[in-house]
């Protein structure tokens, strides 16, 4: 075992006084400040702080004259009158540099500087103007991690249309469920991908997801005449400029009841905790390689794609991390020339367990691990075989598209420990009576907005499904769902999810998902599922089913279930297991006790897990004991 805290790297004055957040601290007149200092004031003056970014970057659009913050959570609006397009941000970098470069798992290759990616985002763009495409249509993707999705979603954003992807292991239902919420004109997809040395055929899926979307105007697959035709006639880019606030893209994040919630973020605060995020705590710039292990159906792509703004050069992969070995990401940063490496903490989880000695990584200078809790052991590994590196654990999510609490150059780094909360994220933990607490685990909560917190949800008129999903419990403060634990130097340690959300390699599924999938089973009276994963483990996935009258589970039915989670779902949201109880806990109303259950099996006794006068059949929570 490793100690929690025990000290693994800290950084040298070199590394101190070249890093880009201590230019910026130069820049401010605060050169003297420790980085809590600065963090104080970027959460104790948000005005002063986020003017300020924007300045310092110099921001491509008209700042305006309008108050930076206006009203209260959740009903902020940032810089009103200012006009921007984060497309024209991207793609300002010196048109040689090299901008993208896309590969696969079978070595093919490509890349675009600056700007070829701007001449192809532009031919794009005409394409997507004759289908009929303006400022405000959605255009959807259900594209692989390719240079071809990150093209289409400039040339989306340019136009002041809304972008919305899914990566293609995603089955039908799950994308129709997302997609048929925002009504989308055109729809950008792929006939099928490799993955771990084997074709996917998806044409039959993209067939059935363009028939149950009637908003289409055209489906668009890329690799066919379709998509040479889109792209086919050169034109000179223009950006539309459109206010802070109007819709950039929609993400996908799932509580445990209905649909996915479609999450607006805008183009304004996309672009300013992308700049922030990026320089200040990836130390990412002109120069940088930069690679996160993603699928475009994760907020890490678009949090990778950010990486132009600060005029990176990004790598998007597409294919497995483990083919067609288990050390190929470590491969590819080598061959890259990688400077900031981000992955899964899973990732870096299995290479230790594979006992990896990754090589040929020189230029690399920064480890990035997300998606769930990275444990002690992996930080320590990690200095192991890479012991010149930063590793820069970050925790924050799909609703925000960034990171609440994460790393920084100028401080050191600790076994199992995040160093900090990042800049303009007033970040607290939360006992039961809603009062912060240090070095005691608690709610994660944000007392004050960020920019990049959602504009909207789709749909949502009203703003009453957002305010439910993150202000129900603590009026005007969010409460995201993670269980955390602030230290007295600022530095924290993240639990898991405290509420019932499915983590899986970093994509969240909302469990009404899976019980649509599973109750169609006529066999299934009834079903509870739970991920058991916490602090760096990614747990078990257990599927409970009550079955019906004169059904049993039978090994074939186990099959179909899985066969049907793997296709409608994805691979990652199968079963490890799924088992019989002959009852589901439900409370009084009806609701299932995921949560409690979930406790009961990382060991919680059963009288404080649930509380059972409020049940309706408190009898069956001993078939759940783990």
């Amino acid at each position: 075992m490793v100690e929690e805290g025990a000290l693994l790297w800290e950084p040298s004055p070199e590394v101190v006084r070249n890093a880009r957040i201590t230019r910026f601290a130069v820049w401010l007149g605060r050169s003297e400040q420790h980085y809590d200092d600065l963090w104080r004031w970027s959460v104790e003056a948000p005005e002063e702080f986020w003017t300020s970014v924007w300045e310092y970057f110099a921001v491509v659009g008209d700042r305006g004259d309008g108050p930076v913050i206006s009203g209260t959570m959740p009903g902020v609006k940032w810089f009103g009158g200012t006009t921007l397009n984060y497309a024209a941000n991207a793609l300002r970098g010196d048109p040689g540099r090299l901008a993208v470069i896309s590969r696969d798992e079978a070595g093919d290759r490509r890349t675009f500087t600056y700007g070829e990616l701007t001449e192809e985002v532009a031919r794009v763009r005409a394409g997507l103007v004759r289908l009929g495409v303006t400022r405000g249509d959605r255009v959807a993707a259900y594209l692989p991690n390719t240079a071809e999705a990150l093209i289409a979603f400039l040339a989306t954003a340019s136009l002041g249309a809304i972008w919305s992807s899914c990566s293609p292991d995603f089955g039908a239902s799950s994308v129709v469920d997302r997609f048929t919420q925002i009504t989308p004109k055109v729809l950008i997809a792929v006939g099928g991908y490799t993955y771990n040395g084997r074709f996917c055929d998806r044409s039959a899926v993209v067939a059935d997801i363009s028939a149950k979307l009637p908003s289409l105007a055209a489906t668009v697959v890329v690799g066919t005449p379709s998509w040479e035709e889109l792209r086919a006639e050169p034109a000179p880019l223009a950006f539309e400029q459109v206010p802070f606030d109007h819709p950039l893209w929609v993400v996908y994040s799932s509580g445990t009841t209905g649909l996915p919630k479609p999450i607006v973020h805008g183009h304004g605060g996309i672009v300013l905790e992308h700049l922030k995020a990026l320089s200040f705590h990836q130390d990412l710039g002109e120069g940088e390689v930069f690679f996160w292990y993603t699928t475009t159906g994760w907020m890490m792509w678009n949090y990778l794609v950010g990486g132009l703004l600060v005029g990176a050069t990004v790598v998007l992969y597409d294919g497995s991390a483990t083919h067609p070995e288990p050390d190929a990401l470590w491969r590819l940063a080598a061959e890259e020339g990688v400077t900031y490496f981000g992955t899964g903490a899973p990732y870096i989880i299995a290479s230790m367990r594979a006992e990896l000695s990754p090589s040929g990584l020189e230029k690399l200078r920064g480890v990035g691990s997300t998606g769930s809790p990275l444990p002690p052991e992996g930080f320590a590994w990690l200095y192991g075989v890479l012991p010149g590196v930063q590793l820069g654990s970050f925790s924050g999510g799909t609703d925000v598209c960034t990171g609440f609490v994460g790393a920084v150059p100028v401080l050191p780094i600790r076994a199992g420990v995040i160093p900090c909360r990042c800049l303009g994220a007033l970040v607290e933990s939360y006992d039961p009576d809603g009062h912060s607490v240090i070095g005691e685990v608690g709610e994660l909560v944000v007392t004050k907005p960020m920019p990049s917190m959602p504009v909207m949800f789709w749909n949502d008129p009203d703003g009453t499904r957002y305010q439910e999903s993150y202000f129900a419990d603590y009026p005007g403060v969010w409460r995201h769902g993670d269980w955390i634990k602030i230290l007295p130097d600022g530095g924290s340690v993240i639990y898991g999810r405290s509420d019932s959300t499915l983590n899986r390699g970093g994509v969240r599924m909302g469990t009404s998902e899976f019980y649509r999938v599973v109750e169609q089973f006529s066999q299934i009276e009834d079903s509870l599922v739970i991920d058991t994963g916490q602090l760096g483990q990614e747990g078990r996935l257990l599927l409970y089913v009550t079955m019906a009258d004169g059904d049993t589970l039978t090994d074939d039915l186990v099959g179909k279930l899985k066969e049907a989670l793997r296709g409608e779902l994805s691979p990652r949201h199968v079963p490890n297991e799924i088992r019989e109880v002959p009852g589901i806990p439900r409370t009084l109303s009806g609701k299932k006790l995921e949560v409690p259950v979930r406790k009961i099996l990382l060991g919680t006794p059963v009288e404080k897990a649930a509380n059972t006068g409020a049940m309706a059949n408190p009898e069956v929570l001993k078939h759940f004991l783990p």
